[in-house]
Parts: C-alpha cells; structure tokens; sequence
C-alpha cells in the first residue's frame, strides 16, 4: 500500500472539524471509522485514531511542513551502550567459549551469555542493536576487540576521571574494630589521583563528600566514568554532574576491566603504601599519611603508562583547566531536589514538615534542594532561579501579623 500523501492527510484532519461529538477525541474517533481516497493515487485509506492524533497534533505544533514522519534525531548513534563497553564485555566472557565443530563461535551465543552474566539488560542492549555493532565495529575480531580497550585513554587531563571505592585497612575505635573504605579518583589522561580520602561508611554522603574535596582541588571533569553501585548512581550525584555541565557513564556490571586505571592505582597502593604503613592512630592519620603519599610520592613520580610524572602531565593542560568558584551557595549543587506545589497558604510539605516559602509562591510548582542527611535546610528555586531558604511554618507569628 502507498503511503499517504500530504493532501490525504489534509483531507483527514479536515474531515475531523465536521465528524460527530461533542470533544476531539470523539471526533477523531469517528474520523477513524471512515475510509478515504487519496486524491493523488486513487488508493483508499483507513487509518486508526492514534495515527490521526499524531498528525493533528503536528500540525497544531509545527504547521503543515511537519506532519511528514521524520528521521530521529539520533538515528544511526548509540544511546545506552557504546563500542568500546561492549567490547570490554565479549573481551571477558570470549576465553569461557569453545568454537563449534567449524570453528567459530555463534554470535547468537555470545549474545545470550552477556544477559546471562548480567553484563545487560535486554532494554540496554537488543538483538539487532548487538548484531548491528559486531557488524559495523568488528568487535568479534580478537585484534579489533583489544584495540578497542586499549584506546580507552583521554587526551587531555580533566577530560575523563575513573572513581571507586576500595576496601581498607579495620581501625581500632573505642576497644572495638571498625572498617575503612577509600573512595579516589584518578584523571585518565594524566593519572593523577584528583583526590583519595577514607571514610568509615560507604555510602552517598561520603562519595560526594569526596567528589567535592576533587573538584575544588583539580577542577571540573568533562566526563565521570563511574561504578555501577548504589552510592555512584545515586539522585545526587547524577543531579549534581547535571547542574556542573559533567556528562555521567557508568561501567559494565561487574566489570573490574572497564576501571583498569583506578583498579591498577589500587593495587599500587596496596603494595606500596598498606604493606609499609601498619599502624594508624585514627581515621585523620590514616587520610593524613595517605594523602602526603600520594601528593608527594605517587603524584611526582614517574609513571611508565604515559612516560612522565603524573603532575607534570596534569599541568600541561592548566590553560584547560576549568574550577569551581567557592560561594555561599556552593554545596546546593551537591543537595537532592523535590518538586513540590505550594497551597494556598504558601506552604508545602516535605518529609514530614510543613514549610513556607521565602516569598508569595502560593499555587507555583517549585523545586526544593536539600541535604538528605541533615534535612535542616530547605532552598526554594523557581524556574532554576535561586529564590531563598523555607523555613518550618510558625502559625503563633504568621497570626500576630497585619
């Protein structure tokens, strides 16, 4: 059947200004019982009601130009997995294969072994979509697989950091043992570690704790090449990356390869640092010693990976270099945000309170940021205008005023 010309479809959605009802849903309902005849083919033509939804409201939106079905705009790109993620998957799960009987491994099997191991999802990653990128990148070819993970190196510093967190040494609190992680970050291009401090929690607090501590020290990253847990996925962090201008990918699960550079800095500093540091007095000395060794050790000095000291590396880039200004208002970047309506007394709730607004709000919808672990400060924002802090509403003085 040919498809529907332009002047069909004018004919369509003039037919549903004279269909019966009383609403355009009616209308166009009725209009999808009728059938029409092309005036330029002569073919006649039935189509459902959300097909003459769709051009109805094209042509409210964009006029008669646009009721035309168009191209997306991102067809022929990769939106949930790229290349080089994929290569690193089949890379891993490639040596746990046997060819068949004619000496290849079926695609099919490969395809099915990824969603086993839980490398994707299905939504993530389609049977055409898989079959399509062996097809057009090769990366069922052993030589094309590994150049793939080895050109997974930036540039330019800043344009890239890997983030993890490692487990670390117990320390002994109040007669009893307590468990230490570090959580770092290392730039790609330069391997510097941007910042390295331990925690005794892992958990969000901590991660943008640290993720702050980075950027007022390093500046701000173009990219973020993250884990897949709970703390590195978490509302904040990706609201703060999109409040920053930092574009957020995540690894493949369970894929220690995929953070090669941020997993080989940890072994180093295992070998290095843990093996020859035994005895900590608190979690301050143990960030203390940690950080003097990596500012003053491994930062300055040569590393065979990129054939020169990380910190000099680091600073030919400096004219790059974009870094965050210190206001009063800086940790809101890093603070959850909530949609909320304001009543029509100026006040909304929000985890149980009922807070009023800095200014009459009453029936906007406004956005809240807020630190989820205190949940002492509320910010009112309008339009991403800044429009003050809520407080807990005060009925007693809201009735001694005029």
């Amino acid at each position: 059947m040919h498809r529907p010309s332009p002047a069909l479809r004018m004919v369509v959605l003039g037919a549903i200004d004279l269909a019966p009802g009383n609403t355009i849903r009616e209308r166009i309902r009725h209009t999808a019982e009728r059938t029409f005849t092309d005036p330029l083919t002569g073919q006649t033509h039935r189509f459902t009601w959300r097909t003459i939804s769709t051009w109805l409201y094209r042509f409210k939106k964009h006029g008669i130009t646009c009721i035309e079905n168009t191209a997306r705009s991102d067809k022929g790109s990769y939106r949930k997995v790229q290349p080089n993620e994929l290569a690193e998957a089949i890379a891993q799960i490639l040596p746990g294969l046997r060819p068949n009987k004619v000496g290849v491994i079926p695609r099919s099997v490969v395809y099915r072994q990824l969603l086993d191991k839980g490398l994707f999802t299905r939504s993530q990653l389609s049977p055409t979509g898989f079959y399509r990128m062996l097809r057009e990148h090769g990366l069922m070819d052993t030589e094309t697989t590994v150049a793939l993970r080895q050109s997974f190196a930036m540039q330019y510093a800043n344009e890239l950091w890997q983030a993890d967190t490692m487990h670390g040494p117990s320390l002994r609190v109040n007669g009893a043992w307590k468990k230490t992680f570090l959580i770092a970050f290392i730039d790609d291009a330069s391997r510097v570690i941007t910042h390295a401090q331990f925690f005794y929690r892992d958990n969000t607090a901590h991660l943008i704790d640290a993720f702050r501590s980075a950027l007022y020290k390093r500046g701000r990253p173009e990219r973020l090449y993250f884990d897949n847990g709970a703390n590195y996925s978490a509302k904040e962090i990706l609201q703060a990356c999109l409040r920053l201008g930092i574009a957020l990918t995540h690894a493949p699960v369970r894929d220690g390869a995929a953070k090669g550079k941020i997993e080989r800095f940890f072994r180093g500093f295992r070998d290095r640092f843990l093996t020859c540091h035994t005895d900590f007095d608190s979690l301050e000395d143990l960030n203390r010693k940690t950080t003097d060794w990596i500012e003053n050790h491994y930062n300055r000095s040569y590393h065979s990976g990129i054939g020169m000291v990380p910190i000099d590396r680091f600073n030919l880039d400096a004219r790059r270099l974009v870094f965050l200004t210190d206001h009063d208002y800086a940790d809101e970047v890093f603070f959850v945000e909530e949609t909320r309506k304001v009543n029509k007394t100026n006040l909304f709730s929000l985890n149980g309170q009922r807070l009023e607004c800095p200014v009459d709000l009453r029936e906007k919808t406004i956005t809240v940021r807020f630190d989820r672990t205190r949940r002492d400060t509320y910010i009112v924002y309008l339009n991403d205008r800044r429009i003050g802090p809520a407080h807990p509403v005060n009925l007693t003085a809201n009735g001694h005023r005029s």
